[in-house]
């Protein structure tokens, strides 16, 4: 691992027993001590402390005032920039013109300026394209000087209460900055596993302090990426590369409750981003394909790039597949024609050459716990 980047708290992670393996360019924990389950299940029980410090975080400082800013903004994607509130975050996907997804991204209006972070695996793409598409209007600023943690579970709010007690008055998709010991904290309550938590940009010299006064508490552990995948395929959330790519349109992808009213045929500002021909086309008559829940028969996961079949016709693939401890059973995503997504539909799974059961199911697979 020779080639790859450490993360500002590597030596945290090995001292607490950390499994490291390359992810998106990163060494990064697929697991500690406890192991994957265990810590799957501990977030889901209590709250877990996740390193995301790979993701690109981002501020887009306008060069001519914030109208413009947004509108160049908004043009990328088709999701509704203009009408997002200070101090509130929303879920955006960066589109091409062939109405596929670039990356999917976070994004907050903090007032004079945006707030982006965008996947690990896609910085060196996005940032590039930010500035392009951007150059008329915004300075594209790289955050390289902060780390970015997540905190997730149902006592999230009160372990991260004992260090910043403003966080208790946050509700989901809120932003905040607030001075601390740790120097500034970039707060939102926000995550990627279907718990209520918050994710912390912290600056880079402080980090470590923060990240082991929540690690003393006894409700949180180190939670590495195994855990972490196996908490975002339960709440039925896409992962970039996997289950979203530049072929895969919003809509395709169950994502279209990210495009909002004004973005859509005959909204306040319809269309304008790119691919919208496609995009509005299948908002309007249905995709050909879309994104599904799946459970598999038995205890065996079907993993990633299992072809799926209706009787001798392959109809799809798996994206996401594993098993779920919180469900107890596995668990997987994929994508097959729009006939065959109506849940209950049976299907197999091509593993190993065996044809086994599984059958389409509701998502999310375990119940989300946002704070609204």
């Amino acid at each position: 691992m020779t080639d790859l980047l450490r993360l500002g708290l590597h030596d945290l992670h090995v001292g607490l027993q950390g499994k490291m393996v390359p992810f998106a360019g990163y060494e990064m924990p697929v697991q500690y001590a406890a192991g994957v389950m265990k810590e799957h299940l501990h977030t889901r029980a209590a709250a877990g402390l996740f390193d995301v410090s790979h993701m690109g975080q981002v501020i887009l400082r306008p060069k001519a005032g914030m109208e413009a800013l947004v509108a160049g903004f908004e043009a990328m994607m088709p999701v509704d920039v203009a009408s997002l509130p200070e101090g509130r975050q929303r879920y955006g996907l960066f589109t091409n013109e062939a109405g596929g997804v670039l990356d999917d991204l976070m994004f907050a209006n903090r007032g004079d300026h945006l707030f982006v972070v965008v996947n690990a695996g896609r910085k060196a793409h996005d940032i590039p394209h930010m500035a392009t598409a951007l150059a008329d209007v915004a300075e594209v600023v790289p955050v390289t000087d902060r780390a970015l943690l997540a905190l997730q579970g149902p006592l999230a709010e009160t372990c991260l209460a004992r260090l910043e007690p403003r966080v208790v008055a946050m509700r989901f998709m809120d932003i905040g900055v607030f001075g601390s010991v740790f120097g500034d904290l970039w707060v939102s309550r926000s995550g990627y596993t279907g718990e209520d938590g918050f994710e912390i940009s912290v600056p880079a010299a402080r980090v470590e302090a923060f990240a082991r006064d929540l690690l003393a508490m006894a409700e949180v552990l180190p939670i590495g990426l195994g855990a972490r995948d196996s908490l975002r395929l339960e709440a039925g959330l896409c992962l970039y590369g996997h289950d979203l790519d530049e072929t895969t349109s919003p809509v395709e992808a169950g994502l279209t409750w990210a495009i909002q009213k004004s973005r859509r045929a005959g909204g306040a500002r319809e269309g304008g981003f790119p691919g919208a021909a496609r995009i509005l086309r299948e908002l309007a008559e249905g995709p050909p394909r879309i994104r599904i829940g799946l459970r598999p028969e038995g205890r065996a996961p079907m993993r990633e790039g299992t072809a799926l079949f209706d009787g001798d016709t392959g109809v799809g693939t798996i994206t996401s597949g594993g098993f779920g401890p919180s469900v107890g059973a596995p668990v997987a995503m994929g994508y097959v024609p729009t006939p065959l997504a109506t849940p209950g539909t049976r299907l197999e799974g091509d593993v190993r050459g065996k044809r086994l059961p599984v059958t389409v199911a509701e998502m999310p697979f375990h119940p989300t716990t946002y704070k609204r």
